[in-house]
């Protein structure tokens, strides 16, 4: 019996941009029972078409059903999955960490700086910190930070481009 490896994949769609197609997109997954691990949407460089990129987890076998399936959807222009080493990736992601006094204060304020990330907003109890570059740095960031008590995290999820 042969093994499947499972890792994630990077399918970038352009779509329609038009009410109801972000729906029928996950729709079809639910119907398929695959799950979306993340997916970003925005306007592309023309005003009526979207950029939708899905991370997904599985085998190839499964990234090819998912992008044929895609591909049939009638407001789907075109659907691709990216190579990860011909592509550049990058997500962001809002932390928001409990700040017990000065010290920790300061150490998250060089802990973001190491990592080139910004300060965004200082409470009298908390700190947040935007952190954006590959998921890798952002888990990174994140295990690191955890030392000093995670309020809250919101992540964009991944959006990516081919390069060149």
């Amino acid at each position: 019996m042969e093994r499947r490896v499972k890792k994630t994949y990077i399918i970038s769609t352009i779509v329609e941009n038009k009410p109801g197609v972000l729906h029928k997109a996950s729709n079809m997954f639910r119907c398929r029972g695959f799950n979306i691990d993340s997916i970003s949407v925005g306007p592309t460089e023309h005003k009526d078409l979207s950029r939708m990129t899905i991370t997904i987890k599985g085998d190839s076998a499964t990234v090819e059903q998912v992008v044929k399936q895609l591909a049939k959807l009638i407001d789907v222009i075109k659907v691709s999955a990216l190579s990860l080493g011909s592509t550049v990736v990058r997500e962001l992601a809002l932390v928001k960490l409990h700040v017990a006094d000065a010290r920790a204060r300061s150490d998250i304020i060089n802990y973001a700086n190491v990592f080139r990330s910004r300060v965004v907003d200082v409470a009298p109890g908390s700190i947040t910190v935007e952190v954006t570059g590959s998921p890798d740095k952002i888990d990174a960031f994140i295990t690191l930070a955890s030392t000093f008590g995670i309020k809250e995290i919101a992540r964009t999820g991944i959006t990516a481009l081919v390069r060149g």
